[in-house]
């Protein structure tokens, strides 16, 4: 029987699986599949990105927010 192995996943696959997981709507099949394919590096270098990118937002939207004129007096 030959052994068949299972292509590696792309860049994208990797983001993709990454941000399912963070919005939490990822299946159990998927996330199976996904552990045999992706690259755990690939995983946690994606995954502190976008936790970068989350933060330095929030940061943004909160100091757009407070710069606004208070109209509430």
């Amino acid at each position: 029987m030959p052994n068949k192995q299972q292509p590696k996943a792309t860049f994208l696959r990797t983001l993709q699986a990454v941000m399912w997981s963070f919005a939490g709507m990822r299946k159990g099949s998927a996330s199976q599949e996904d552990m045999a394919r992706l690259n755990p590096f690939h995983i946690i270098a994606v995954a502190i990105g976008l936790v970068v990118v989350m933060v330095v937002g929030l940061i943004a939207l909160v100091n757009w927010v407070v710069a606004q004129p208070s109209t509430l007096l």
